[in-house]
């Protein structure tokens, strides 16, 4: 028995939806919020998305990554389906993997207005080099703004060891 109130999704357009319809282009507009039903605590909500592609904005070019999305709610959570739709639009989109790192940070904290975010794409190789573009925010004026610098400075101290992804 679920404690989510039945009204508290009816905002909700895709969820569910059999006639889900896919953006080839960016279109932050299908992001979807509902509410936390825990605004009174601290947690971690991580999504782990392994199939980011992008394009190159000079070549044109298909790019490979690994999302990590990492949040802490205040009073909304991401509805995963208009997640995976938004990161899908992103398919025929051109820019470089730092831009899109950020521009994804960008809309959630305008979608859901977290205590905490972050963002770590985790690009595969390509001419040799991999890039792997790590961003993050805090509510400022919170303890997760002196959070986000923490993280931010401390994100990478132990890499990983490359072998090709």
């Amino acid at each position: 028995m679920s404690t989510r109130e039945q009204s508290s999704l009816d905002d909700l357009t895709l969820l569910g939806n059999q006639n889900t319809e896919y953006a080839y282009s960016y279109n932050p507009s299908v992001l979807e919020a509902i509410d936390s039903l825990h605004p009174h605590r601290d947690y971690f909500v991580k999504f782990n998305c392994p199939e980011f592609t992008t394009l190159c904005p000079q070549t044109g070019q298909p790019d490979f990554a690994t999302l990590y999305i990492s949040f802490i709610p205040d009073k909304k959570i991401i509805e995963s389906k208009s997640l995976k739709l938004y990161l899908f639009s992103f398919r025929n989109h051109g820019d470089f993997h730092e831009d899109c790192i950020n521009i994804i940070m960008n809309d959630l904290i305008e979608l859901i207005d977290p205590r905490y975010i972050e963002v770590w794409g985790k690009f595969t190789p390509r001419g040799g080099i991999s890039i792997d573009p790590y961003c993050n925010y805090g509510k400022p004026g919170t303890k997760f703004e002196q959070m986000a610098e923490h993280r931010l400075m401390n994100h990478d101290m132990n890499p990983e060891k490359i072998d090709n992804r």
